[in-house]
């Protein structure tokens, strides 16, 4: 049975959908306005194949559009939940100014549910009255009448995202220019300014696995430098990337050929990350391609 379980509801336009989003964003199971008589059964449904974690977290919406809404059931039910079945359930209330509501249904010309033939201040103001009695329970409030939609993104991370789950898939990969840019690299880090081993005939056959090539690369005057500042870089922008929701973040390291340089440093940079407290997945996209000189363009003179 889920272990969690957070009932979302509040004002039409005060932001609902949005939070329900966020939340899913951060691997919670969400689902809208489901009939209060489905709760159970939604509890009692076995996991979806490949799931297999019990205390998977549970986002419902509900809202005065929710079929068989009724916010003294709600209340009943949720100390059901709490007190007979040992589940911890919170709720959280969104609430806005009636101004502030009726500039937004104005602006996108939408119809406030409540009063779809009247002005939406009447439906604002009966839908008020309507959820007194879950505002008034719930153990969580949010105003967003000075809120957008991505600062209250934000500010749901920050409240919610403490399972671990809310960083982004980080990837680092090497590849060789001369193959051309990975797709849908976020950042590319360019490493043909360090010396090439390619050049060199016993490295040659070698790769950046190899300890004699990364030996070689990392001797080059330029490397302890860079790869501090960009090791540095990347520590830096990861958690902004995390916070403002990106849910894939790949970092690619290319050279000419996509065998030596870019290999060695996306080892290096990775061990780093994990070194920092983060789960990057490493590949090497042009390994395995054989070396050829017309690639990689003419020796660097010494």
């Amino acid at each position: 049975m889920t272990k969690d379980i957070l009932l979302v509801t509040g004002l039409s336009g005060a932001g609902k959908s949005t939070v329900l989003k966020t939340l899913e964003d951060l691997g919670w199971e969400v689902v809208d306005n489901l009939p209060l008589v489905l709760l159970d059964r939604l509890l009692e449904a076995p996991l979806a194949a490949g799931h297999t974690d019990d205390g998977h977290p549970l986002a419902i919406g509900i809202g005065t559009q929710t079929r068989d809404f009724d916010p003294v059931r709600i209340v009943e039910r949720i100390r059901v939940l709490r007190d007979v079945h040992a589940l911890d359930v919170g709720m959280l209330f969104l609430d806005c100014s009636g101004s502030e509501l009726e500039r937004r249904y104005s602006e996108t010309r939408r119809r406030h549910p409540l009063a779809p033939d009247r002005p939406a201040g009447d439906g604002i103001a009966r839908e008020r009255e309507l959820l007194r009695p879950l505002r008034d329970w719930a153990n969580r409030l949010i105003d967003t009448t000075d809120l957008t939609a991505h600062s209250l993104a934000q500010q749901v991370r920050a409240t919610f995202a403490d399972r671990g789950n809310d960083a982004p898939v980080l990837s680092v990969q090497s590849f060789g220019f001369a193959r051309g840019l990975p797709r849908n690299a976020d950042l590319v880090f360019d490493m043909r300014f360090l010396r090439n081993p390619h050049w060199n005939p016993e490295l040659r056959p070698g790769t950046g696995l190899d300890p004699k090539v990364a030996g070689y690369v990392a001797e080059d005057p330029a490397y302890p430098l860079a790869m501090e500042q960009i090791g540095a870089l990347l520590e830096l922008l990861i958690p902004r990337y995390r916070a403002e929701g990106k849910s894939y973040l790949s970092v690619a390291i290319g050279c000419t050929g996509g065998r030596h340089r870019s290999v060695h440093v996306a080892e290096h940079l990775a061990a780093r990350l994990r070194a920092a407290g983060f789960s990057p997945t490493i590949t090497h996209r042009d390994l395995e391609a054989a070396p050829q000189d017309s690639l990689e363009g003419p020796p660097a003179s010494t």
